[in-house]
């Protein structure tokens, strides 16, 4: 147990040195269009909107929301208002620099006026960065405002005095603690203030800030893969912030200062090829900041005139044997741009869990079309397994080794797949005393077929088979278990340990029955083989064995209660299907017109009746309610008799009932009224 911690250790450090660095794809552009969504045609503030701007403006993606108009107003009114706060200036002019919007050079040149003013004036380090900024931002936008600082050297001294030791900076004097991102905000600073002096600045403080530079990379953080990054400690409100924004501000004001400067800084490749791999090891960020500073900064790396970091990435880090992958790699900038002339050489490929390394030294084939680096096949001896590939990148021209920072060797994590063949697979049931073999059945385990063993509690279970991998040494998978099922849903897990060539375990049922809670009966037997790199994992059900075991004692542990069946109990129930009884034989249609004929003939005989008595309608009231009423009363039995026809043709005998109840009611309020009034005529007349 000992040595496979050991090797499990050993290997996840090796993972740990080797990482898999993509440049940026698509996948940040569908990002960054649903992070940045404005709403009403705006953002929620100047500094959210030049966030989205720049993003899309790195990402190269056209279709931007349309929020010209609206932003462009904001813009205007922010600039030419004279209550307008430094920082706003400053926001509105970076969105300004991207929109183009509608300024005349008045309205610029008041701004430069009022700026110059916050420079004499500024006192921390966020007022020198607006304000300085700002006047960089004007002279970029616009060529006809004078924006040079008189006493640049001054100004530069100011914020170079807030410099500490270790290359951080402080925000103010008044405040002693330093910060990584008060000095990346620093060397931005300082880079305005170069490149806005009317006069050179003295030389000798361009070579302090340099040594602050080198302060400053020193502390950098780095992880086992490669990548650096600044971390931020905690200081005030501008102090709380992340390493990603913290090495995002450091970057770009290195690669500011380092445009503006005509001093070699000497940087070293690796720490910047480190930063780049940082923000890519960040992946897709989840919010719009975080994708901002990311972003910035990679623009940053990729546009510095000190070195331009090459990223080495694979399009599929798992190559199948069975399908025999190529092994293709790709080398672009950190924004996925086109690489200079270069060759990829595959120098060493380490296995998981040895340091010994097999020396390849050969160089990949290069693919115009796709721009992909590949490798007609791999080593031979290459099988299924975890490896390290290191590769290396070599410029062909030499200029380009003074621009382009490749890092050195890369290593990476590739997982080759295969094939892993099960055969000899054997259970057996075995004497607990002499050993001797009672029962043995060789099952396929690649197939379906099934097994039924017995036995008890004086007799052993083995189980062994043999895994091949497509080279044809022995696998050893990552899992490898064996599970006992019995008939009351209680289950028993084993591992299956490697003798050697074989996988094998014996089970002494004698020394289980008190894990087994003396329950005899039926059990299943379940095998469970799986590792990543094996194409073939599975999860076979064996078959069952009978055991019989002796009775528990008194003390005995009870098996657990078993979790109850939640979707047994509560869930959708078995779909009852029901025969309907066939339909009766009907009678010719011949009997049932007969039928209906009989039934109207009492009907007919009715209107005869009616003929033959001669029936008038003197008595019929002439007064006009009681003739309503005895108007209603007729239409009412008509109702009736149209009632009792519906019945025959379609309704059911409740809803004939029901009307039938609503209409006789009717019926006996109106014909009431009615014969109440021929009763009081007929009256009348015999009274005459």
């Amino acid at each position: 147990m000992g040595k496979l911690l050991g090797i499990l250790i050993l290997t996840l450090l090796c993972i740990c040195e080797a990482a898999i660095f993509r440049p940026i794809s698509d996948s940040h552009r569908s990002a960054a269009l649903d992070l940045f969504t404005p709403k009403h045609a705006s953002f929620k503030s100047l500094e959210e909107t030049y966030e989205a701007l720049r993003t899309f403006e790195v990402l190269g993606i056209d279709q931007q929301p349309d929020i010209k108009a609206a932003t462009c107003k904001s813009v205007v009114d922010t600039l030419r208002s004279p209550s307008s706060a430094l920082k706003d200036l400053f926001q509105a002019l970076r969105v300004n620099g991207v929109l183009k919007c509608e300024l005349n050079e008045e309205t610029f040149s008041g701004i430069a006026s009022r700026l110059k003013d916050f420079v004499k004036t500024a006192s921390s380090l966020i007022d020198y960065y607006y304000s300085v900024g700002s006047l960089v931002l004007i002279k970029g936008q616009t060529s006809e405002v004078d924006v040079h600082l008189g006493g640049a050297d001054s100004v530069f001294r100011a914020i170079k005095a807030l410099s500490q030791s270790d290359g951080r900076w402080r925000y103010s004097s008044n405040n002693p603690e330093s910060s990584t991102f008060a000095a990346g905000i620093a060397l931005e600073s300082l880079a305005g203030v170069i490149s806005l002096a009317s006069s050179e600045i003295d030389h000798s403080l361009i070579s302090l800030v340099k040594n602050d530079i080198s302060k400053l990379l020193d502390g950098a953080e780095k992880y086992d893969d490669g990548a650096y990054y600044f971390d931020q400690k905690p200081v005030d409100a501008h102090g709380h912030q992340s390493p990603l924004s913290a090495s995002s501000a450091v970057v770009r004001g290195i690669t500011a200062f380092a445009t503006v400067s005509d001093e070699d800084l000497n940087l070293p490749g690796d720490k910047i090829l480190g930063l780049a791999r940082f923000f890519l090891s960040v992946g897709i960020p989840g919010s719009a900041e975080d994708l901002f500073y990311q972003l910035d900064a990679l623009a940053s790396v990729e546009n510095n005139r000190v070195s331009i970091p090459l990223i080495l990435s694979l399009p599929a880090a798992v190559l199948s044997l069975t399908r025999k992958d190529q092994l293709k790699v790709k080398v672009n900038t950190v924004l996925g741009s086109a690489a200079p002339s270069l060759s990829v050489k595959l120098k060493q490929i380490f296995s998981s869990g040895s340091k010994d390394a097999s020396i390849i030294d050969q160089d990949l084939k290069f693919d115009p079309e796709n721009a992909v680096h590949f490798l007609d096949a791999l080593p031979e001896n290459i099988d299924a397994g975890s490896y390290i590939f290191s590769f290396e990148i070599v410029l062909h021209n030499p200029e380009d080794k003074k621009i382009y920072a490749t890092g050195g060797r890369t290593k990476v994590p590739i997982s080759v797949t295969g094939f892993v063949k099960v055969d000899h697979a054997d259970v057996a049931v075995l004497d607990s005393d002499l050993g001797n073999v009672e029962t043995q059945k060789r099952i396929d385990l690649a197939g379906d077929n099934t097994i039924s063993l017995s036995a008890n509690h004086l007799q052993k279970l083995r189980l062994s088979f043999q895994l091949t991998s497509p080279l044809g040494h022995s696998f050893k998978p990552h899992q490898a278990f064996l599970k006992l099922i019995h008939e009351s849903k209680v289950e028993h897990i084993f591992v299956v340990g490697n003798s050697g060539i074989f996988f094998e375990i014996i089970l002494d049922f004698l020394g289980l029955v008190e894990k087994f809670f003396y329950l005899s009966g039926r059990y299943d037997i379940q095998l469970t083989v799986g590792d990543a790199v094996m194409e073939n994992s599975f999860f076979r059900h064996l078959g069952s064995i009978e055991l019989d075991l002796p009775e528990a004692p008194e003390k005995a542990a009870r098996p657990p209660p078993q979790p109850l069946d939640l979707s047994a109990r509560f869930g959708p129930k078995a779909e009852i299907s029901h025969i309907f009884r066939a339909p009766e034989k009907r009678p010719p249609k011949e009997l049932s017109f007969i039928f209906l004929a009989l039934v109207l003939l009492p009907f007919v005989g009715f209107l005869v009746g009616l003929l033959r008595l001669q029936v008038n309608l003197k008595n019929f009231p002439k007064a006009s309610a009681p003739a309503t009423f005895a108007i209603l009363f007729h239409l009412g039995i008509a109702a009736v008799l149209t009632l009792y026809l519906l019945f025959w043709l379609k309704l059911n005998l409740f809803t004939t009932l029901k009307a039938l109840g609503f209409l006789g009611i009717f019926l006996m309020f109106v014909g009431h009224r009615t014969l109440a009034y021929l009763a009081s005529s007929s009256a009348k007349l015999k009274s005459a």
